[in-house]
């Protein structure tokens, strides 16, 4: 087979495949058959990307990728792998069965249901002994499996069930999340297109898109989305790009220019060559930098299974301790229940799950406990412009009429002629005279339009014209006085400016911004407050427009003209100053909310970029921003106040039973008092009922 080297860390490979060397069925084939090879725990075959990702123990490296060269497309070809396509059990089926086994498991006899719990319980202990052995040290599944021993030891097999359930429910949801979350991915970044028209011999004819070549001319008209990544090769447009570039106005493609796959053409028609198409486009490769941000994410491990980790050495050593003084199994098995662990690995998911709770009522989804601990320790936040500090629509901000004009007559002509054409800057034009309650029927006669320039038309016996700079003044040859040119210079600052001209005189201009969010300057003088030190802004648009928001917001770093991964790379040059929050809305955001610490994203942006995200602000209030990292904070305090607290209590508890002072029974009966009351103060709200309260800050 066919294949390079994609990215490597230790005990993991990617591999890429040229696209469409195997089917589904084939690649669960070649995944099981490469899970044969020694060392390899895993093997998933991706059809759809033709990426090979491959995880392993042991110097086998070498032999995995001569294995991975072997394989032949004549023999995994041959074997059917339409029994391996499974699409599992859903989470209520999953969570019917879990329930449903306990029900059962409740009516049999009891020694039945002795025999039962002792066969579930061999995986759980299997995975201690692995994990002891392995790793050569003791953690939470050592533990786990300890605590379920003894238990099965002492023929408490009521408490042994017990956590076996609790210990399979809390595996089964992690395992849905992770599994909705890449489904939900894939769906967002699918373009759903089968069919396209191209030019060959001279003629447009339609072709599925399996038969598509490289260096082919697709013909793309208005309203359509870009399938490909190409140059444009004939033609002139008005593209939306703001989803993959950030720029918050369609730009003008023609001949010798790039477009993008999940573009839009708002207005015109373009012929563009092929120079990528399927999973070589920019938009798929986002979906591979987002794959691999996600894989290192999945590699770091809960502050609270740290935590429970590091102490459990000490719930071993303690239960050794009462052995050896007292000689007393029943109460060195007492210690080894009664441990520190137990009352973290409770009361620290509380405190998440409430601190998430919580941000949920106020619009600020969290999607797990390490991301507000993230957000607690962050020093730098970053936003995307277009749809995040700003609203992504076009608005017109100021009408100037020069000599001879008012600004009503200006603004009622300016409608007149954008209403018959449905790109964005003409909608926000025939928008602000509706709201001025400005009628502007017909008087022109047959509008001249020239795509990604202008519009020309008589009014009255008068020529007619709007639109760019370019084609007022130089296709058009309109001039403007000293004093025009001033103000236009000035105005073109902080705006995209459109140019009126009658009679061929220079009439007006109109001022079209993206407007900023209204809380966008108070939020970013909170963070200041909050004790952000870095606030930064990047954009994929113009340094101009940047500058101007930045100016406005109180933003003194800003990068500008970025495409995906130059946001991706200058996230990861941030994060070596501090941890980073990244705040965006559009799929060209998506890397760079993957890479990211931390990524925000507003309900109102794309698809993709809220599945990536690890917090989405679901009322599109940027101020959610300010409550995620309260949360994050206050969330963290409460679990180290708590880790004070359940060590102090418990070592006292264990020290008095050491020395006889109280009796095993009270000594449990104490530890799970201790480990009520933590899990209760978990539960206390930490924003308290105030929204403007900042707790954590």
């Amino acid at each position: 087979m066919e294949f390079s080297v994609e990215h490597e860390l230790p005990g993991r490979l990617r591999l890429r495949c040229p696209a469409g060397s195997f089917t589904q069925a084939e690649g669960c084939v070649i995944g099981a058959l490469l899970e044969t090879q020694p060392g390899v725990t895993s093997a998933l075959a991706s059809h759809r990307t033709g990426s090979l990702l491959i995880r392993y123990e042991g110097d086998v490296r070498a032999s995995i990728l001569a294995a991975v060269g072997l394989l032949d497309d004549k023999f995994y070809g041959e074997i059917d792998g339409s029994s391996l396509v499974r699409e599992g059990p859903s989470l209520g089926d999953s969570l019917t069965s879990l329930f449903g086994g306990v029900a059962w498991r409740a009516l049999l006899p009891s020694t039945l249901r002795y025999g039962v719990t002792f066969l579930r319980s061999l995986p759980l202990l299997g995975r201690g002994l692995r994990s002891l052995w392995r790793g050569r040290r003791l953690n939470v599944s050592v533990l786990d499996a300890s605590a379920v021993g003894v238990s099965m030891l002492r023929r408490d097999f009521r408490t042994a069930g017990v956590i076996m359930t609790l210990l399979t429910l809390g595996d089964l949801l992690e395992s849905w999340t992770h599994k909705k979350s890449r489904e939900s991915l894939t769906d967002s970044l699918a373009l759903n297109i089968d069919r396209l028209w191209v030019r060959r011999d001279g003629r447009e004819v339609q072709i599925p898109m399996i038969d598509l070549r490289i260096g082919d001319l697709a013909v793309i008209r208005t309203g359509s989305v870009i399938p490909v990544d190409g140059v444009v090769f004939e033609g002139e447009a008005m593209v939306n790009q703001s989803a993959m570039t950030g720029e918050s106005e369609p730009v003008r493609r023609n001949p010798g220019l790039s477009v993008y796959a999940g573009t839009v053409i708002e207005e015109g028609e373009l012929v563009v060559r092929v120079t990528a198409f399927d999973s070589e486009t920019r938009l798929h490769k986002i979906a591979e930098m987002i794959d691999e941000s996600e894989e290192l994410k999945a590699e770091i491990q809960n502050r609270a299974e740290k935590m429970a980790d590091a102490i459990v050495p000490y719930s071993f050593l303690l239960a050794g301790g009462i052995y050896f003084w007292t000689r007393d199994a029943t109460r060195a098995a007492a210690a080894l229940l009664v441990d520190y662990s137990c009352a973290i690995r409770l009361s620290t998911p509380l405190a998440i799950l409430s601190a998430m709770r919580e941000g949920a009522k106020r619009g600020v989804l969290v999607k797990g406990g390490k991301f507000l601990e993230a957000l607690a320790a962050a020093n730098t936040v970053v936003f995307d412009k277009t749809g995040t500090l700003t609203v992504s629509s076009p608005a017109v901000a100021k009408i100037v009429p020069f000599e001879g004009y008012t600004r009503e007559a200006v603004l009622r002509t300016a409608a007149c002629l954008e209403e018959h054409f449905p790109h964005s800057i003409a909608r926000a034009v025939v928008r602000q005279a509706e709201k001025e309650n400005l009628s502007h029927r017909e008087e022109h006669s047959t509008v001249e339009y020239a795509v990604a320039h202008g519009i020309a038309s008589l009014v009255r016996g008068e020529k007619v014209l709007i639109g760019s700079a370019h084609f007022v003044f130089e296709d058009e040859g309109v001039t403007c006085t000293p004093e025009q040119q001033e103000v236009i210079d000035r105005e073109t600052e902080r705006c995209s400016v459109l140019f009126l001209a009658v009679g061929g005189r220079l009439a007006g201009i109109l001022c079209i911004e993206d407007p900023l969010r209204r809380d966008a300057v108070d939020v970013v003088r909170q963070l200041r407050e909050a004790g952000i030190t870095r606030v930064a802004m990047l954009t994929g648009d113009n340094l101009r427009v940047a500058r101007s928001v930045a100016e406005e917001t109180g933003i003194d770093e800003v990068l500008a003209q970025l495409l995906p991964g130059d946001k991706t790379e200058a996230i990861k040059r941030l994060k070596n100053t501090g941890g980073v929050v990244m705040v965006g809305d559009g799929v060209n955001d998506s890397p760079a909310l993957a890479a990211a610490d931390v990524g925000v994203a507003m309900r109102s942006g794309a698809d993709i970029a809220q599945e990536v995200a690890d917090v989405v602000l679901s009322e599109n209030r940027l101020a959610g921003i300010l409550d995620a990292r309260r949360l994050g904070v206050g969330v963290m305090k409460k679990i180290y106040r708590n880790y004070v607290f359940i060590v102090g209590a418990n070592s006292l508890l264990l020290a008095l039973g050491l020395s006889g002072t109280i009796t095993p029974a009270i000594s449990a009966l104490l530890h799970n008092l201790s480990t009520i009351g933590a899990s209760i103060c978990s539960l206390r709200p930490i924003l308290g009922s105030s929204s403007g309260e900042r707790a954590g800050l």
